[in-house]
């Protein structure tokens, strides 16, 4: 319908080939800058570091419309054949950025095309750091960019969902990410002389045992939530008492009271473990995302310009991983959308963050047309009182 098929492909396969980390994204960033100027689309990079927002219709800001893609990759090496595959040892796109940024840069010249014909502002972000520690996402909502915008979408392909289909998944979607650190600093001292020393090994492994106990006893078995400690270290010989360990840890959730009242249990229970073991506890954390949550109304109206394009639209799960496309939704009212990349008979059925991920690329064009259909569809502006009826948070508040 809107969308240069061969455009996007070939940008997702020159970004393939060339995935970068984090913030540090100069050759994808001179990409996105190269195909907009080609375009002849305005720019910024006055958001974030190595953050490009292009404008549609910059003189409409009556009404704007959002769409963000991320653009980084993941340390990963690449197992596929493809012959396109990451030539930069040890990373790879292996979640779909770089389809995500070639969908975007195609919207970017469907709408260029009609701009004439568009009755308000569209924003284009193109974000880095999604999969980093420190959030991109955040970085730019701190730089004043939702400031500017009414209302924002964001796509990510899913491989659970079959090609071609779009998938929404209405209210709390995805879940917080909390990561976290505990240090335990102690007194080394010779195996044999255990008394001369402070365990940080064994008030380490002390607090995970405790923290167990307070995930299987303090709460509601019926709240949503993860709580993993995935690596503990400690120590340096097998005849030393460690006089160092830590341990580090994530928590995803649906219930923001939940996330706090779990991090500062843990920091009680390992500062509680310190004293009894006469070491020092330090905790460091920081909240990545919040919960991901689609306005109802805006996901029904996603859903109704979705159906006009796609091979099919359908309700999406919770899910426990996390976005921090959420960063923006604390800010204005938004919805996150599922492309469906899934195709058996090609082999595209690996998840993402695995390094054989596949995805069905003859999807991508179809989520260049659900984000210029929508514009087309809503470019008058939506309903703000529907918006703010259907918010069943601020509802229940």
């Amino acid at each position: 319908m809107f969308a240069d098929q061969s455009y996007i492909f070939n940008l997702r396969h020159e970004l393939h080939e060339y995935p970068e980390i984090g913030f540090d994204l100069p050759r994808t960033v001179a990409l996105v800058k190269r195909e907009l100027d080609r375009l002849g689309i305005e720019y910024t990079e006055k958001f974030g570091r190595s953050s490009v927002v292009a404008t549609i219709n910059p003189q409409k800001k009556h009404f704007t419309i959002g769409i963000r893609a991320d653009m980084d990759a993941l340390l990963i090496e690449e197992k596929t054949s493809l012959p396109f595959k990451s030539k930069i040892k040890g990373q790879m796109h292996a979640c779909g950025h770089d389809a995500h940024t070639a969908m975007l840069l195609g919207t970017a010249g469907a709408l260029k095309a009609m701009e004439d014909k568009i009755a308000c502002r569209v924003m284009l972000i193109f974000q880095p750091s999604e999969e980093g520690i420190e959030s991109g996402a955040a970085e730019l909502v701190r730089g004043g960019l939702m400031e500017e915008i009414d209302i924002i979408i964001g796509m990510h392909i899913e491989n659970w969902l079959e090609s071609g289909k779009i998938g929404v998944h209405p209210g709390s979607s995805m879940a917080s990410s909390r990561s976290f650190r505990l240090d335990f600093y102690g007194k080394s001292a010779h195996a044999t002389l255990p008394q001369s020393g402070a365990d940080a090994l064994a008030a380490a492994v002390r607090t995970y045992n405790n923290v167990q106990y307070l995930l299987g006893r303090e709460i509601d078995p019926f709240r949503k939530y993860v709580c993993s400690i995935g690596k503990l270290c400690g120590g340096t010989g097998q005849n030393i008492i460690a006089d160092h360990a830590y341990m580090l840890g994530t928590i995803r959730t649906f219930d923001m009271d939940l996330d706090g009242f779990l991090i500062r249990r843990i920091e009680e229970i390992a500062k509680n473990t310190a004293k009894e073991t006469g070491v020092e506890a330090v905790l460091d954390t920081s909240l990545k995302a919040y919960v991901v949550y689609n306005n109802p109304y805006l996901s029904k109206l996603v859903l109704e310009s979705a159906e006009k394009v796609a091979r099919g639209i359908q309700e999406m799960p919770e899910k426990l991983s996390s976005e921090d496309f959420s960063q923006y939704l604390t800010q204005k009212p938004g919805v996150f959308i599922r492309l469906g990349t899934r195709n058996e008979k090609k082999g595209c059925t690996t998840l993402p963050h695995n390094n054989d991920f596949l995805l069905d690329e003859d999807a991508l064009p179809i989520g260049t047309d659900t984000c210029v259909q929508f514009v087309l569809d809503h470019m008058n502006g939506v309903d703000a009182e529907k918006i703010k009826q259907s918010d069943e948070r601020k509802n229940a508040s």
